[in-house]
């Protein structure tokens, strides 16, 4: 009967143990694809079950720990152990292998990576700023997504990283949640570094919802380039995303805008006009 017990109790617990390791490797692998989601509630509904998977986890690990701990005590406090003589064992000494020493190598020398800056709004951009509504924490902001156009439901239609010249215009798509309406919303659109265009105002978007912030430049202005747009709450960044612009763009043709020239004209000059006048003639005098 004791050993019966025992080997219930020990298989219960591995199996509860495998049970947890399957669960907390699914719950990553739900995380991960979560993660990779470009809307926020698909993605926010996908983490939220691999949250829990994990505390199913936990509790298999927590059960196994404790069936192995007390189980068997438990067991044995409805089923109670029959006598029975055991041998007592003898100790054979067995010999070891003793290892042979191997050479250890040593570890070279990595590069420890660079700080990275975070993004920040220009002092001159946020001279501009109106709101004095402080942004909350429990904002969220999901992956942009570009294309040359959009639907009636500001989804992106063919998105892509990379657009060939010739281009007017590019769509940055996005959704959101929790916004607090009225607070500072800034976004930059930067051209290998340089600043080309940006945008900032009071968010008036509501607290939840699909969005969009286009970049509309003349066709000759569409140089080729690594493109990217930048979003702030606030001071604070929350979200970049970037695009390359392939192939030369179209040069723009001079129109020749005809213009009135000023003729020189003859005038005629006023002539003077001879008067007859009558001259006196010499009188005899008496």
């Amino acid at each position: 009967m004791n050993i019966d017990i025992r080997s219930t109790i020990m298989t219960i617990s591995i199996l509860a143990v495998v049970a947890g390791l399957a669960t907390a490797s699914r719950a990553r692998r739900t995380i991960v694809e979560g993660r990779k989601l470009s809307f926020f509630t698909k993605r926010r509904h996908q983490i939220e079950l691999g949250i829990r998977l994990i505390i199913g986890a936990l509790a298999l690990f927590a059960f196994a720990y404790l069936n192995f701990r007390y189980g068997e005590g438990v067991m044995y406090t409805y089923f109670p152990p029959s006598l029975t003589p055991s041998l007592t064992p003898t100790i054979t000494l067995t010999p070891t292998i003793t290892l042979t020493p191997t050479i250890t190598l040593t570890p070279t020398i990595t590069n420890t990576p660079s700080v990275t800056n975070t993004p920040s709004v220009p002092d001159d951009i946020a001279s501009q700023f109106e709101s004095i509504i402080t942004p909350g924490d429990n904002y969220a902001l999901s992956g942009i997504v570009f294309a040359r156009e959009i639907d009636d439901g500001l989804q992106p239609i063919d998105p892509a990283t990379e657009f060939e010249n010739p281009l007017e215009t590019i769509y940055a798509c996005y959704s959101y949640n929790m916004m607090d309406e009225g607070v500072q919303w800034t976004e930059l659109w930067y051209r290998d570094g340089d600043l080309i265009q940006s945008h900032t105002g009071r968010w008036q978007g509501g607290s939840g919802g699909y969005g969009v912030a286009k970049l509309e430049l003349e066709p000759s202005k569409w140089k080729p380039g690594a493109y990217r747009l930048l979003f702030f709450v606030g001071h604070g960044w929350v979200r970049s995303a970037s695009f390359t612009v392939l192939g030369t763009p179209p040069t723009s043709t001079p129109t020749i805008t005809p213009t009135q020239t000023a003729t020189p004209t003859n005038t005629a000059l006023p002539t003077s006009t001879p008067t007859r006048t009558s001259t006196p003639w010499p009188t005899n005098t008496p």
